[in-house]
């Protein structure tokens, strides 16, 4: 039987689906040549909309006032000044004299905001399938879903963790979940609350948590999972991660991409992995999947749940 790996192991394991990037084919427009000056960074939704603004509107947006920036971006003007430090520069000055040269190079091929706009969104979605690209290919070799899986369809109760915007994942995972499993349990909220349930559910003899964790990284998911430790459960992590705390206190990683081409990250790759741990838990127990599948269905049926197609 295939064990999980240790957090190190895992981070080794898990550096293998970050995706590479490829060298540009041709000369870059000067919409990549602004988004270059981004690339590797983390920001916040905040900087994302000033970062989106500068791509959409550069051979204005490179011309204005910081006060004026700050105001067609919809954010303050401490926003705008520690959005340039956090690309490595003095201040708003230096990245705007870093922005004309560009904008004006885009002058004579500008075209209007909206045709930018789409094609940013559908340069968002690129980025999305390069990123279940690179999940297809870390699931070339199963073997660690199909074995976190399988821990997680044994642990009764089993307890999912999601806090700020990692909950809608964690929420999805526990419905599907509960199709399959007798006892799922959702923690969505950090504090004395979470170590609670986590007690709980460790004393009723779950041994397994699953734990999700999304960007922005928050101190409450690595105090949930240090917490479901010191009960004595092993956790098992859904994350972008490679490395870092969170990675280090976990049993078990499974890595996906994020898509951070928007002012909020989508999760493509992030749900696409979930879906597989799913399958995974529900082939580990197949006679408990059909018999609570074919109930559901039963109960379905009898109080009309879903609109017949």
């Amino acid at each position: 039987m295939p064990s999980v790996p240790s957090g190190q192991q895992a981070r080794a394991q898990a550096a293998a689906i970050t995706p590479g990037r490829q060298a540009p084919e041709s000369e870059p427009t000067p919409a990549e040549r602004v988004r270059a000056l981004f690339t590797g960074q983390r920001l916040s939704p905040g900087q994302r909309r000033i970062a989106q603004y500068l791509v959409d509107h550069l051979t204005e947006a490179a011309f204005l006032s910081i006060t004026d920036l700050a105001e067609r971006a919809g954010v303050s003007q401490p926003s705008v000044t520690r959005f340039a430090t956090s690309l490595g520069y003095a201040g708003f000055p230096a990245l705007r004299e870093a922005l004309q040269p560009i904008a004006l190079s885009a002058v004579a091929g500008a075209g209007d905001s909206r045709g930018a706009r789409r094609n940013e969104l559908q340069a968002a979605i690129d980025a999305e399938i390069e990123n279940l690209e690179s999940l297809r290919r870390v699931l070339a070799d199963p073997g660690q879903v199909l074995e976190v899986g399988r821990r997680l369809a044994h642990s009764i109760p089993l307890t999912v963790v999601g806090l700020r915007i990692s909950v809608s994942l964690a929420e999805y995972f526990a419905y599907a979940a509960r199709r399959i499993h007798p006892d799922v349990r959702v923690v969505t909220g950090g504090g004395s609350v979470a170590y609670d349930t986590l007690l709980q559910a460790r004393e009723a003899g779950g041994s397994w948590v699953l734990a999700y964790a999304m960007p922005r990284h928050a101190n409450e998911t690595l105090a949930a999972v240090r917490a479901a430790r010191s009960t004595g459960l092993r956790v098992a992590l859904i994350t972008d991660l490679t490395m870092g705390p969170l990675v280090e206190e976990a049993d078990a990683v499974l890595t996906a991409p994020v898509g951070a081409r928007l002012v909020f990250d989508s999760y493509a790759a992030p749900g696409v992995l979930t879906a597989a741990v799913l399958q995974a838990m529900a082939d580990a127990e197949p006679e408990r999947t059909q018999a609570r599948l074919e109930g559901y269905e039963q109960v379905a049926t009898q109080h009309d749940f879903f609109i017949d197609d």
